[in-house]
């Protein structure tokens, strides 16, 4: 019964803000810190609302592969208040088109090749 609910978002903003030099992320050879993926999903979110008009409340498809990429991605979808309908990249024809039918998202995100 908390008012209000504490979200994922929240507790990454909290950790961001208290060890924004701590390790959150390991991919390959790459290394992402609380502080690096808060500005890279500040960056991605001023970018998403920009061109492609996102408003609060507007479902957004996000058709990635595994890297880091998914997690700024819904990070700065999550600060812009819009809900992320994630989509297994690997799904095709039949699949893929009910799923993005049972999303009703009015924009997709998807890496270049999809």
């Amino acid at each position: 019964s908390r008012s209000p609910p504490t979200t994922l978002l929240k507790v990454f903003q909290q950790h961001a803000a208290s060890r924004p030099h701590h390790l959150l992320l390991r991919f390959q050879e790459e290394v992402y810190t609380y502080q690096e993926m808060d500005l890279r999903s500040n960056q991605a979110a001023r970018v998403f609302a920009k061109s492609l008009e996102l408003q609060a409340g507007q479902s957004v498809a996000v058709f990635l592969p595994n890297h880091p990429s998914y997690v700024w991605t819904w990070l700065a979808l999550a600060k812009l208040g819009c809900p992320m309908a994630c989509l297994n990249c690997n799904v095709r024809g039949q699949a893929l088109r009910h799923a993005l039918a049972s999303a009703e998202a009015t924009r997709m995100l998807a890496s270049p090749g999809k």
